[in-house]
């Protein structure tokens, strides 16, 4: 018999999606798949060519340290040090098998079956599922268009419940692009040291930013309250080797080591040492990738603006939040709608969570800006 909390939760939204696809005769032109967050553009061939070289020795084909190999621990460590201006330490570094499974270990540390996390809505849908498939409950905080989807630090404050063990905060924000200004963040950390919780930091998309993200590794206690979460797939254009990692203090990386252990004994070895030669050597190369991903974003801004029937409520990094103007209509009736009619691929807001019936999640990061164009047309008198 299958485990009930496993068949409560919701199916993998991205592949439904998809399907859609096959409803498209093509009339408008070739399809804009802005559905999933995966980078428009290949790793350099000098990275391509070290993974090639990774890959074939023996080494790597072996089991390594439960807490990844120490050259990109200790690279990893010093590059979130100088990114944040604050000493991180490599004792305080575990390379996971990619972001999702760093937000699961976090999740498995820290909170038990039938406590509680508070999740900003709308959430990134591969967070609930986890809760939900560990039987935590979630606690909604109701982020607003208005208020750009920045979450309210007074209003999370109210929500702490019994049980209550964790707050967690995307930024940039999956799905909304939504970037939390440093005091927001800062004023989460004081409100989770006061009240005994846990802030859990997924900052995969931090690298397509340009100013410090935070300062909360600049508190000496740091390790007392946050935990850090990271994804290496987007800005090394590496997510079929799935590295993430996790930042958190080395009491807390001791008992994580138990739950490494038993998921998956070590992360993917192949991409480790290249990625960690690429951290320094690739900086330049990341740069102009942050400034190609913020003229997409301003193609996409420039693409949808003047249309009367939708309005970007939120966007940043990756991601764009894009309200649409068909009134009564669900958020799945209009992305098919648009995908069959009009060939572009967007995800319902239904899918990241309550009452997110008027937007749709638009990943502009995959299309190039001139493609991106297009979408004003796609757009125009839709209906």
């Amino acid at each position: 018999m299958l485990n009930p909390l496993l068949l409560g939760t919701a199916i993998p939204p991205i592949p439904e999606a998809q399907g859609w696809v096959s409803g498209y005769d093509g009339a408008a032109g070739p399809l804009l798949d802005l559905s999933q967050a995966v980078p428009g553009y290949p790793p350099p061939d000098v990275l391509l060519e070290r993974l090639a070289q990774s890959a074939g020795q023996a080494a790597t084909a072996a089991y390594g340290a439960i807490f990844g190999d120490a050259v990109l621990r200790e690279v990893y460590a010093a590059h979130v040090g100088a990114a944040y201006g604050a000493a991180v330490r490599v004792e305080e570094v575990a390379i996971t098998t990619g972001c999702n499974q760093a937000f699961m270990v976090a999740m498995l540390a820290i909170v038990r079956a039938g406590e509680a996390v508070m999740l900003p809505t709308p959430w990134y849908f591969n967070h609930k599922m986890a809760l939900d498939m560990l039987g935590i409950r979630t606690v909604p905080l109701a982020c607003n268009a208005d208020q750009g989807f920045v979450p309210d630090v007074v209003a999370a404050e109210a929500l702490i419940e019994p049980g209550l063990r964790a707050i967690v905060l995307v930024t940039p924000n999956n799905p909304t692009g939504a970037v939390y200004p440093p005091a927001t963040i800062q004023a989460f950390a004081d409100l989770c040291r006061r009240r005994g919780l846990t802030l859990i930091l997924d900052e995969t998309y931090r690298d397509f930013i340009d100013d410090r993200p935070h300062q909360v590794f600049s508190d000496p206690t740091w390790s007392d309250t946050v935990i850090s979460l990271y994804s290496f797939s987007k800005a090394y254009c590496i997510p079929g080797h799935r590295l993430g990692a996790l930042t958190a203090g080395a009491r807390t990386l001791g008992q994580v080591a138990k739950i490494l252990d038993t998921l998956q004994i070590c992360a993917p070895r192949v991409a480790q040492a290249p990625v960690a030669w690429a951290i320094e050597a690739l900086a330049g190369w990341r740069d102009a990738n942050r400034r190609e991903i913020q003229a997409r974003a301003a193609a996409f801004r420039a693409a949808v603006q003047g249309q009367a029937d939708w309005r970007i409520s939120s966007v940043g990094a990756y991601f764009a939040f894009l309200r649409h103007g068909r009134t009564g209509a669900t958020s799945t009736e209009v992305a098919r709608d648009l995908v069959e009619r009009r060939g572009v691929l967007c995800l319902p807001g239904a899918y990241f969570g309550p009452n997110q019936e008027d937007h749709l999640r638009v990943a502009f990061a995959n299309v190039e800006s001139d493609r991106l164009a297009l979408l004003s047309e796609r757009l125009a008198d839709f209906g």
